[in-house]
């Protein structure tokens, strides 16, 4: 009798550990189904978009390669006008992301795309200066407010624990679009004179309608949130919600956030300061590289193959270091070690002549610029509160891509002033430091507060 009164509580213990083992599989089964789902049917088409979105913002480029001389453009003016786009992006970003929040993710960005893309197309048939800043300003109109509104997009889908992960592989697409249109580009130059247009303007036509018919794919298939993922069982959608939920409650804010006091929060204005040390990296050289390697003496073609190796190596380089960041929780030193090693490597090409040096300091210049996005965006999610998300990731990133501007016009007016293109590198520099050390203090000033 007492052998079973022991038996019995034994029994139910076991009973218990066995129930917990298979519900603790269960939810870790949920889970790798609900976010492979999420990952093969979300990132592949924000990571398409994204590549043409930035294809269609540096082919500006290559295209300069032939078209400063066909519109007679200094480096200065070429420069003004490669940037401006950022002006117009910077100006209706965050009522573009503020609009999204109203509207859904999926008739927003497709908008965005479709007049983008046709935008992009129509930048062929510029016949001066004048005409091809009018059509960049547009052309950051129409863009504006789709890469802060797809990283919040992507925040109504992947917990925490993904999202370095995967906001590198989207915005590995950037890397990708220098890797696979600089020689895309270099052989649309070759069409010089087919159907009387001049290269430039096969490569503007070639390359930019491409976004407006992917935005009627998005438009099709991209559900807005994870309540209206037909592809989704309830149980993923509940486990998805939950988590996203539980996280949301754990930065202690369920309110709803004040859209003005965020865009003045001291730390959210730090955070687009320190972004900008990779942008200005990543503009900086999308918009001038091809010309810095042609100056070595290369034919266009030839440009366009050796633009793209720096390209390919950051392509690989940003998702290691985003895993690695994913893997290890931190987020810090994995988004200030890419701005230093960054800045270092565009100092050393002030000191290189040979293309083959120049060509490897370039590789870790873009490694450092690309490289941070993953840990940077994924602790900007972790900094800001739910609450005020929206509007400090718009501006954030609006503040940021002020250095899309600075950059390329700086680099242009420094060559036309001293004839070297390593001088008007010294910004870009300047900015990768100033954003690796705002990091820090920022780390600082955060492990002062005390917690709540």
């Amino acid at each position: 009798m007492t052998n079973h009164n022991i038996a019995e509580p034994l029994k139910t213990h076991q009973a218990s550990v066995l129930d917990n083992g298979h519900q603790d599989r269960a939810g870790v089964s949920v889970e790798k189904a609900t976010m492979r789902k999420v990952i093969w049917r979300i990132v592949p088409i924000l990571t398409l978009s994204y590549f043409l979105a930035y294809l269609d913002r540096i082919n500006i480029g290559f295209a300069a390669l032939d078209m400063n001389k066909s519109l007679g453009l200094s480096g200065t003016v070429y420069g003004w006008a490669a940037g401006v786009f950022f002006i117009a992006y910077i100006i209706f970003e965050i009522p573009s992301n503020l609009i999204m929040e109203r509207v859904g993710a999926r008739l927003w960005i497709a908008r965005i795309m479709i007049t983008w893309g046709l935008i992009a197309a129509a930048t062929a048939f510029v016949v001066g200066p004048a005409s091809l800043v009018a059509m960049r300003f547009l052309l950051g109109v129409a863009e504006a407010g789709f890469f802060p509104g797809a990283l919040l997009y992507l925040t109504y889908w992947c917990p925490a624990a993904y999202r370095a992960k995967v906001i590198a592989a989207f915005s590995v697409s950037i890397p990708l679009a220098g890797f696979v249109g600089s020689p895309l580009s270099g052989a649309l130059l070759g069409m010089d004179g087919h159907l009387g247009l001049h290269g430039w303007q096969w490569l503007f036509i070639v390359e930019g309608l491409p976004a407006a018919i992917l935005g009627f794919v998005v438009l099709a298939f991209l559900p807005s949130k994870p309540e209206a993922a037909a592809w989704l069982t309830d149980e993923e959608k509940r486990w998805l919600q939950q988590t996203l939920a539980s996280e949301a409650l754990s930065h202690g804010d369920a309110s709803h956030g004040n859209v003005w006091r965020t865009l003045a929060n001291p730390r959210v204005l730090a955070l687009g300061l320190a972004s900008a040390g990779s942008l200005a990296t990543g503009y900086g050289l999308a918009f001038w590289q091809p010309q810095m390697v042609k100056s070595f003496g290369l034919t266009n073609f030839q440009t366009g193959l050796v633009n793209a190796i720096p390209f390919a190596f950051a392509a690989v380089g940003m998702f290691v270091w985003a895993r690695r960041s994913d893997n290890r929780r931190e987020r810090v030193w994995h988004t200030v070690t890419p701005l230093v090693v960054s800045a270092l490597a565009l100092a050393s090409c002030i000191y290189l002549n040979q293309l083959s040096p120049v060509v490897v300091a370039l590789c870790f210049a873009l490694l450092g610029g690309y490289g941070v996005k993953g840990p940077f965006w994924a602790l900007v999610s972790e900094w800001t509160s739910p609450s005020e998300k929206a509007a400090a990731i718009a501006m954030i990133n609006s503040l940021a891509n002020v250095s899309g501007f600075v950059a390329p016009f700086l680099l242009g007016f420094i060559k036309d002033q001293t004839g070297s293109f390593a001088l008007g590198l010294i910004p870009m520099i300047v900015l990768a430091v100033i954003g690796a050390a705002t990091i820090l203090l920022l780390k600082r000033r955060i492990a002062a507060v005390p917690a709540h």
